[in-house]
């Protein structure tokens, strides 16, 4: 057993990682402190998908989150790193491969004098892309109690307390085994999670081809980043920021929930609507509110939130407006009796962050009447509508993470793509 090993803070942290709700953000946690726990400088995460290849249809291991301590201190102040979104074979060629082939942990002292008798080699091409030098890692897979591979912690770099470079200890190995177990528990968990939400997204895909588990998974991830951002500007504490993300990545999944209440007439019409179905449609923002017009956790408040506000306008000119769910009747009208609209700071700041990512997704994507709109002008669109659709502030912070952006668009391509 490891000496000096505080096993009272890793149980503490297997009990943090179980009330992680969104499988994505636990993903990253779970890389996070894997690289703590080992004291690694960087490392990797991927999971098991089906990836289709000419034609082909495949298991691989998919990058998910990549961390680095020596190239984020590069960085200015408040940005992420950004990586490549790439997937892997499942076989000997490569160490996360290799692990994932044999469901055993594999631990490399240095990556540049792997033994030739080893069935797996490293490519430095790495390397030279990102200007870091990868020495020692370690990769252990991520299995349940039954055998079945869910993905493959890969970290590198184990520093001494001096900041040296060195392998990784039997120790480690002892510490991530146990770490390891523990977070697969709480990503079975996730998944569970995440597929009760895509059931429920499924329901509005039936109706509307447009929403999409891809689609609602990208809004979600735009939706996480900018208020990242957002909470950096604002100096929201890294506990406040990490439990409020979670809460509003679901939430943002179930943005447009809705519309299973709507007509398929209006749903699946392959043209633009008429003012009159136009209205019928603005109504999947009362009917989505009223999915959690009876909160039982802070998702539900946030989710309804969302729903019900992420088609208001900064300048008043968006819907629903002020108006009750349960009842549809006004609450604020002008001197003529025309519901007025939530304008400015009086749309919760999740609508006026979902309405940004549904928007910039829409633009991007392909549906029955349009095509999708090239990138200059999608960015130009955005930033026209800075004080009139959009919260200016908000719209800036976009504009700001706009390459975090473009990798959750690399991570949720949209089928056949």
């Amino acid at each position: 057993m490891p000496e000096n090993t505080d096993f009272k803070s890793i149980l503490e942290l297997d009990s943090e990682l179980n009330q992680i709700q969104d499988l994505d953000l636990l993903l990253e946690r779970i890389l996070l402190e894997a690289r703590k726990v080992c004291r690694a400088d960087a490392g990797s995460i991927y999971v098991m998908e089906k990836v289709q290849e000419e034609g082909k249809t495949e298991e691989k291991l998919v990058i998910k989150y990549a961390q680095n301590d020596t190239k984020a201190k590069e960085l200015p102040p408040g940005q992420k790193l950004i990586y490549s979104v790439f997937s892997l074979g499942i076989n000997e060629k490569t160490v996360s491969g290799y692990c994932a082939l044999t469901h055993e942990l594999v631990n490399v002292p240095d990556v540049y004098n792997i033994s030739p008798d080893a069935p797996y080699s490293y490519s430095t091409a790495y390397d030279k892309i990102s200007g870091y030098k990868t020495t020692s890692t370690l990769a252990i897979p991520l299995q349940t109690a039954e055998g079945r591979l869910l993905g493959v912690i890969q970290i590198i770099n184990s520093k001494d307390k001096h900041g040296n470079v060195v392998p990784f200890s039997r120790d480690d190995e002892f510490l991530l085994t146990h770490f390891a177990a523990n977070a697969t528990v709480a990503l079975q968990r996730a998944y569970v999670v995440r597929a009760m939400i895509l059931r429920m997204i499924k329901m509005s895909e039936l109706r509307d081809p447009k929403e999409t588990g891809t689609h609602v998974n990208r809004v979600a991830g735009y939706a996480v980043e900018i208020y990242d951002r957002w909470a950096y500007h604002h100096g929201v504490s890294d506990t406040d920021r990490e439990r409020f993300r979670d809460t509003l990545k679901i939430a943002a999944m179930l943005h447009d929930v809705g519309k299973v209440a709507i007509s398929d007439i209006i749903l699946k019409k392959p043209a633009k609507f008429t003012p009159e179905e136009y209205n019928i449609m603005q109504h999947h923002t009362l009917y989505g509110a009223l999915l959690f017009d009876d909160p039982q956790s802070p998702i539900d408040i946030v989710a309804r939130d969302v729903a019900v506000n992420h088609h208001e306008n900064w300048d008043g000119t968006g819907y629903p407006g002020w108006i009750d769910p349960a009842t549809e009747e006004p609450v604020k009208t002008d001197a003529n009796g025309k519901i007025l609209g939530k304008r400015g700071e009086e749309i919760p700041l999740t609508g006026r962050i979902v309405a940004i990512a549904d928007v910039y997704d829409a633009l991007c994507s392909r549906r029955v009447y349009k095509e999708p709109w090239d990138e200059a002008d999608i960015l130009a669109e955005m930033k026209q509508l800075g004080g009139i659709k959009f919260d200016p502030e908000l719209i800036g912070i976009f504009f700001e993470i706009l390459p975090s952006i473009k990798q959750i668009k690399d991570l949720y391509p949209e089928l056949g793509s």
